[in-house]
């Protein structure tokens, strides 16, 4: 294996990219060199921001580059062709999240990673949080006994309000590229967070609306409700809520005790138990030096083969692909999906 992976960067439409290709490049054992996409304007930032040649041709990055891997960061459909692409010529993914826009492209994003035997691992934002690596680990360790909820709040005013960029937003709220509204983009959290603490669930049913927002077709809030044989889950999504409270906070319930985490770099995590029903403050390890972002992490698992923790399997993140696809058909239905899907 060479001293320094070579990376392409495919698509750069998704705002994530930026903190991330920024962790990659920062880093002795990697190379950024070259991206691609098709709005010339973001392959001008990328050159400017990296020193690093963007185009609009991914195929030629791909079979000109060298390359050992490639990061993905466009829409949800199209990340999904270019992974495809990327494994068929031998490369590493990594992809942001949440996989893909439809199970359909999962199901192919992971069939073509083990035919080429490449490594594809899925980016969640919040899977580099020390206190949330310990909540689950703590959980699986049994720390509040067996599992019976779990629930997750991603929220926020909006992608506008944000401050996404006008190539972000325009996919986020184009069905067909991104699988949805706030359903695929905020709901998908606490649908991974459920599939890795609890499995896959036997029944899904879902809530959506457009409630505030008159520029936009797609939803601008939903609920997700995962049931399990004995306990069940909750992901919430919301692009109209107004101030932080609530936002990214994860709850896990157990027979013997609850587990709280709050979000973001420097969140607490409490456990209350029986015998401290208030709950105290958890102290939290810092992570492993593969576990604090993804760049550390992929490039950990591609060179010693191990793999990567739960929420950025492959397998895990296809699974929880069609929780969100159940969910949209619950939608469509009005009434619960029960899993595995028929296709």
């Amino acid at each position: 294996m060479p001293e320094k992976l070579r990376v392409g960067i495919l698509g750069l439409s998704h705002d994530h990219v930026w903190s991330n290709v920024q962790t990659l490049i920062a880093r002795d054992d990697a190379l950024v060199v070259g991206a691609a996409d098709s709005h010339a304007e973001l392959c001008r930032k990328f050159n400017s921001e990296f020193e690093v040649d963007a185009h609009a041709d991914a195929a030629t990055l791909l079979d000109e580059g060298n390359l050992d891997a490639v990061y993905v960061f466009s829409s949800n459909a199209e990340g999904a062709s270019l992974a495809v692409a990327a494994a068929d010529r031998g490369l590493h993914i990594l992809i942001e999240k949440p996989m893909a826009a439809s199970l359909a492209q999962a199901d192919a994003m992971l069939a073509a990673a083990r035919r080429n035997n490449v490594r594809l691992m899925v980016n969640w934002p919040f899977a580099w949080w020390p206190q949330l690596q310990q909540a689950l680990r703590l959980a699986e360790a049994g720390a509040i006994g067996n599992l019976w909820q779990v629930k997750y709040r991603a929220a926020h005013a909006g992608p506008q309000e944000l401050g996404c960029s006008p190539a972000f937003c325009d996919w986020l709220f184009d069905p067909k590229q991104n699988g949805g509204g706030a359903l695929m983009d905020y709901c998908c959290y606490g649908a991974v967070l459920a599939r890795v603490a609890m499995g896959v669930p036997s029944r899904v049913t879902a809530l959506t609306g457009r409630f505030c927002k008159e520029n936009i077709t797609v939803e601008d809030n939903a609920l997700l409700a995962m049931t399990y044989p004995r306990g069940m889950a909750t992901a919430e999504g919301s692009w109209t809520q107004i101030g932080k409270l609530t936002s990214y906070t994860t709850a896990l319930y157990g027979d013997a005790g609850t587990l709280l985490v709050e979000p973001r770099d420097g969140g607490r995590l409490f456990l209350a138990t029986l015998d401290d029903p208030e709950g105290s403050e958890v102290a939290v390890p810092s992570s492993e030096p593969h576990l604090t972002d993804s760049a550390a992490h992929f490039l950990c698992g591609i060179r010693t083969g191990t793999p990567f923790q739960p929420l950025c399997q492959d397998r895990i993140c296809r699974d929880t692909q069609e929780i969100l696809e159940a969910g949209l058909l619950s939608v469509a239905a009005g009434s619960e999906i029960s899993l595995p899907l028929v296709m």
